[in-house]
């Protein structure tokens, strides 16, 4: 069966077999701390697919075998494939009570083997983990900051989202490092901010979108140029063209409607950063809402490339961001 990732206490109090999937990481690890935190260091058990495959009866044996000193116990498996669904198939035929397992996937198709056989199982639990929206994440951050008794104004707030690269994984990061910068003040202003590590290097990140998006070739060689970014970063990176184009779709979506440029920024939700105000002119300048549709295709295809090709994957994204800059979109 499928379920919300807010349902899962429902589930709690009784072994299950859990399928977690998507490409949502921060919110996979929230609710995997969830799952397992009734349960000591010592009943929890990890392995990858690989491992599976390599050693089945080591598997078997430690969902079979029973201790007096362990009542439950939990087994966390990573990098999971349609290839585990045979074994899956077997366990939970046997209906073992002792045991909760926890299957952790990549994003799975809708053709998925696996996917298919949890959903329609109703004694297994489907948890689909899809990338969080900026009012999902504008929540966390501001249920968090009202915990600490911090005082954030609301532009700061969507400032830190937008820096995050709008990742529920990345903004948890920079919530932490915030709270640790800040000491025992009980404001944060946008100053403090921009003097944080990774708010920095996200910056530097999208400027370099900004201007690639602003068609200024000239400056988005120099800013990737002073930038050196590592094959962990070209995601990040796309993901942060793909929200700031989604962005653009939605202003220039308004714009031909109202053809004031200032009043449709000024009143555009989440409020553009007043710093980039001038620059997101220049782009629905630039821009009409059919060639940013193409581009949100085009980034797409990107993501999956970069995926496939991971040696090359920096430059093919300097490739693709220089172009962006280049083509005239007359």
């Amino acid at each position: 069966m499928i379920i919300k990732n807010y349902e899962i206490k429902k589930f709690l109090n009784k072994n299950q077999i859990f399928l977690i999937h998507g490409e949502n990481e921060g919110l996979k690890e929230d609710i995997i701390l969830e799952i397992t935190s009734k349960y000591s260091k010592e009943s929890i058990t990890k392995y990858t697919e690989k491992d599976i495959q390599d050693n089945l009866d080591d598997f078997y044996n430690t969902i079979l075998s029973q201790s007096f000193f362990e009542i439950n116990k939990i087994i966390l498996v990573n990098d999971v494939t349609d290839k585990l669904k045979n074994e899956i198939e077997i366990i939970s035929d046997k209906n073992i009570k002792d045991v909760s397992i926890v299957l952790i996937s990549k994003t799975l198709e809708k053709k998925s083997k696996l996917r298919n056989f949890f959903e329609k199982d109703k004694n297994l639990i489907s948890i689909p983990v899809y990338k969080d929206d900026h009012r999902t994440l504008l929540n966390i951050a501001n249920n968090f900051f009202k915990q600490k008794k911090i005082v954030i104004s609301p532009e700061s707030l969507n400032l830190i989202i937008e820096r995050s690269s709008e990742d529920r994984k990345n903004l948890k990061n920079e919530l932490y490092k915030i709270e640790n910068f800040i000491g025992n003040k009980k404001k944060i202003d946008i100053n403090d901010l921009t003097k944080l590590t990774n708010l920095s290097e996200n910056h530097s990140i999208n400027k370099i979108v900004d201007l690639s998006l602003a068609k200024n070739t000239k400056l988005t060689l120099r800013a990737l140029n002073e930038n050196i970014f590592s094959t962990e970063d070209v995601i990040i990176i796309i993901r942060s063209y793909l929200i700031k184009s989604k962005r653009l779709l939605k202003l220039t979506t308004e714009l031909e409607k109202n053809k004031n440029i200032d009043q449709v920024i000024s009143a555009f939700k989440p409020p553009v950063f007043w710093k980039d105000k001038e620059i997101v002119k220049k782009q629905m300048a630039i821009w009409t809402k059919d060639k940013v549709k193409i581009l949100i295709k085009n980034i797409n295809n990107i993501e999956l490339l970069l995926k496939k090709n991971t040696n090359s994957s920096i430059n093919i994204l300097r490739n693709f961001i220089i172009e962006q800059s280049s083509i005239s979109n007359n």
